[in-house]
């Protein structure tokens, strides 16, 4: 996308509000024709006012009357310049965010593998703002300078087109200095976005990381790693600034040398007879007034290209296509039987069948309504990846899940997963309050359901302790709780879901003994009448499960009850030697 095409894109943001941009633009027509009235009066001034000659001048109160006026009329089209401008440009900037964050919440988990949160973070708070600088900024901006400069040449043609011309001969030499300068005020501008997006990256993992900065002693090579990216972003803003000082310092130069020759004939025109005093110093004045706004025209050059620098960025992901929702089926409540047949995946190209390591390959699963069904192996065998296709988070590339006799693909994305609760030993939490929290995605929640959900998953007693119960606000990801009680709070929003099929990813493998008790009790008040997808680390956890399956390298190796399996005296029976054996 050229810089056209991307600029009018940016336009058609503010489309919508085209009177409130046509107020604008009527506002800034009024101040650039006021502020060349004023230089025009000076004329009446020095050659009538201001002469002995009684028989030449005019009334005394009449130019400061006019002046007065003016004045009036400037003070009100630059309050309705500023105010619309500053209404536009929020309006804009709100707008944008909207979309981003629409766009990016509704994106699948491959673009988030893939891109870090920082610089996203970045892109919706950084490079939108900086749009607003090419879609309101540089268009008033614009609008007002060239307005300007018309009417200032309009003064100057009514004191002397000859000079004026001579004046008119300094416009190519700003035209061909904006296009020179301005391809590489683009490549900084570029440059300078993917520096911001990388301190903020920076920062998000120190702050995220600050307990294993501090307990490994990386305080300094923190200092280090962000020293260097803040140098690259300055460096940038040096050449940035550098660039554009140049461009200016050329156009002073121009202007002065221009200004020089006007003067030198002014004065010939003036000895000769041929300009009066008055009509030389609005001449001069509407001239030296000219290069306030041809300057500010260099500088749009680069607030212009940092704008499209961002644009880019932002429509970059605004292009990309969301997670894909084909399914036209839908279902009031599963029964949960689910079968998985012959399901291959990798975390490649999902388009690709090249990859030589597959995370799953060739997995085939019956499991009826109702039961439980534990899956256990090392790390990598293919056990978070299986339950990561349930709800689609991912697609697999050979193979089909079927719920209740029904390919995965072909029901409603939302409807799907609204059969589906997960709970997972990395617990989300939001800064809400614990209410919120429990029937969080419920647009009308239930007080009392709320209540019974806390109840089934034993986290009653700890809410009610809280300051103001099940109205305290738990801070970011639930800092003010223990692994313990954010478990249990996870488990209540998944009792409140009450969802016909559970993914348990996890979900007791990082507690103490005692806390392990208490969620594995809210967690069999969960597991009743559902059919559940257990992730199991800890063995002793899956003991009871209808059904055992055993993974490697992303296969399904053994299948069973527990006590099958240990007779069987396979890769299970290993495992729980092992583990039992160092429990023991």
């Amino acid at each position: 996308m050229n810089s056209r095409q991307l600029y009018f894109r940016v336009l058609g943001e503010i489309k919508p509000y085209w009177p409130i941009i046509l107020f604008n633009m009527v506002c800034l027509g009024l101040a650039a024709a006021v502020d060349a009235g004023m230089t025009l009066l000076l004329k009446p001034l020095i050659d009538q006012n201001l002469k002995a000659d009684s028989l030449a001048h005019t009334a005394a109160w009449v130019v400061p009357a006019q002046i007065f006026g003016l004045a009036i009329l400037r003070m009100l089209t630059n309050f309705g310049n500023e105010y619309t401008s500053n209404w536009l440009g929020t309006r804009v900037v709100a707008d944008l965010r909207d979309k981003m964050f629409a766009r990016m919440i509704n994106m699948p988990v491959r673009f988030f593998d893939q891109s870090s949160v920082g610089v996203l973070i970045s892109r919706i708070t950084n490079d939108v703002n900086q749009i607003m600088q090419a879609s309101i900024q540089v268009m008033t901006v614009f609008v007002r300078d060239i307005l300007s400069v018309c009417f200032y040449l309009g003064v100057m043609l009514y004191q002397d087109w000859r000079l004026t011309l001579l004046c008119i001969g300094l416009i190519p030499g700003v035209a061909l200095s904006i296009r020179l300068v301005g391809k590489r005020q683009r490549r900084l501008a570029r440059e300078s976005q993917s520096q911001v997006g990388i301190i903020t990256s920076t920062l998000d993992e120190a702050f995220s990381g600050q307990r294993v900065v501090k307990i490994f002693g990386g305080q300094a090579y923190e200092k280090g790693r962000f020293g260097a990216v803040n140098n690259r972003l300055r460096l940038v803003n040096v050449k940035q600034t550098a660039t554009s000082s140049l461009n200016s310092s050329l156009m002073m130069m121009m202007i002065g040398t221009t200004l020089a020759i006007v003067i030198y004939f002014a004065t010939l025109q003036a000895q000769a007879g041929h300009l009066t005093a008055g009509g030389f110093v609005a001449f001069i004045v509407a001239m030296m007034a000219m290069q306030a706004p041809i300057k500010s025209i260099t500088k749009m050059n680069e607030q212009l290209n940092k704008g499209l620098a961002s644009a880019e960025s932002v429509y970059h992901v605004l292009d990309q296509e969301a997670e894909r929702d084909t399914g036209t089926r839908t279902i009031e409540r599963a029964r949960g039987d689910i079968r998985i047949e012959n399901l291959r995946f990798h975390y490649g190209d999902e388009n690709s069948t090249d990859e030589k390591r597959w995370a799953l390959d060739g997995v085939s699963l019956d499991i009826p309504a109702g039961q439980t069904v534990a899956l256990v192996g090392s790390s990598g065998s293919g056990k978070t990846t299986l339950a990561n296709l349930m709800p689609r988070f991912y697609e697999p590339v050979e193979g089909r899940i079927l719920l209740d006799g029904v390919a995965l693909a072909d029901y409603q994305l939302g409807n799907l997963r609204s059969q589906i609760a997960l709970v997972s030993q990395d617990v989300v939490l939001f800064n809400d309050s614990v209410s919120a929290n429990i029937a969080y995605g419920d647009a009308r929640p239930d007080m009392e359901r709320i209540r019974a959900a806390a109840d089934a998953a034993f986290a009653t007693e700890f809410i009610e302790q809280m300051a103001q119960g099940f109205d305290t606000e738990l801070g970011e990801n639930g800092v003010r709780l223990s692994g313990g009680q954010r478990q249990r709070l996870a488990i209540a929003r998944a009792i409140y879901k009450n969802a016909p099929i559970l993914i348990l990813d996890e979900a007791t493998s990082a507690l103490d003994t005692e806390s392990e008790r208490k969620v594995q009790a809210a967690l069999e008040n969960l597991m009743k009448n559902r059919t559940t997808l257990v992730i199991a680390h800890r063995l002793s956890t899956i003991e009871n499960a209808d059904r055992i399956v055993v993974m490697r390298h992303g296969k399904i190796v053994e299948t069973g009850r527990h006590a099958e399996l240990l007779a069987q005296g396979g890769l299970y029976a290993q495992m729980h030697a092992v583990q039992f054996s160092d429990a023991g």
